[in-house]
């Protein structure tokens, strides 16, 4: 199931939301200018590998990649998902929230496999926290979803809560299936990032507020 977009109309402009998309693809480009050896070389400095933490890379990590359907995916989901979390954050706390998302994300993903080796990267994690504060704050909306029937396409609108909540019961399931197994400890999909980074968006949404002028509108739709 691939999210086009939602039901919720933005009342600010996604600053932040953008320049974080423009930054990681402009790491990503820059990546791609670079031979496999040096490419494997910036990888090991910013990305995190857990058995040798530095919490330098715990944020560099954010905006790492390691392919074309890695970036795509991700900024799709940030972009479909965080124009409204923005909006009700405000541009200044969002970007501390989102920071913060990315943070928890990589320090839940470190406590499953502290002695890895292999290089953490990728935004998905902050990305899966932004997705927390969707639900958290936007339950009611609908998500424009494209999905494959056979061998043919429709969209549909589902409701925002049964669509992340599918996300993160996948997630969930996922992460304790690759306990003991070559995810955690060798390489493969964060799945305890995405769950790390998803529960911290729930919190923080609920506990930094949100601005004046996204209340007032709330109160009068109310």
């Amino acid at each position: 199931m691939i999210p086009l977009g939602d039901t919720i109309r933005s009342h600010s402009k996604p600053v932040v939301t953008m320049l974080i998309i423009l930054a990681n693809v402009m790491v990503f480009f820059y990546m791609l200018t670079l031979d496999e050896y040096s490419q494997n070389h910036f990888i090991s400095q910013y990305a995190l590998i857990p058995a040798r933490f530095r919490f330098t890379a715990v944020l560099t990590s954010m905006f790492l990649h390691g392919g074309w359907w890695h970036i795509i995916g991700n900024m799709w989901f940030l972009w479909v998902y965080g124009d409204n979390v923005e909006d009700v954050l405000g541009h200044g706390k969002y970007l501390v929230f989102y920071l913060a998302c990315g943070v928890a994300a990589a320090l839940a993903q470190y406590a499953m496999s502290p002695d890895s080796h292999v290089p953490t990267l990728g935004a998905s994690g902050a990305i899966a926290g932004v997705m927390g504060a969707y639900l958290v704050k936007f339950p009611h909306s609908r998500i424009k979803t494209l999905i494959p029937i056979f061998f043919f396409w429709t969209t549909l609108e589902i409701p925002a809560v049964l669509m992340l909540a599918y996300w993160f019961i996948l997630q969930f399931f996922s992460g304790l299936g690759s306990v003991g197994h070559s995810q955690v400890s060798q390489g493969g999909v964060a799945w305890f990032a995405h769950i790390g980074g998803f529960v911290a968006g729930m919190i923080l949404i609920a506990t930094m507020g949100t601005r004046d002028r996204y209340r007032r509108r709330r109160d009068l739709q109310w």
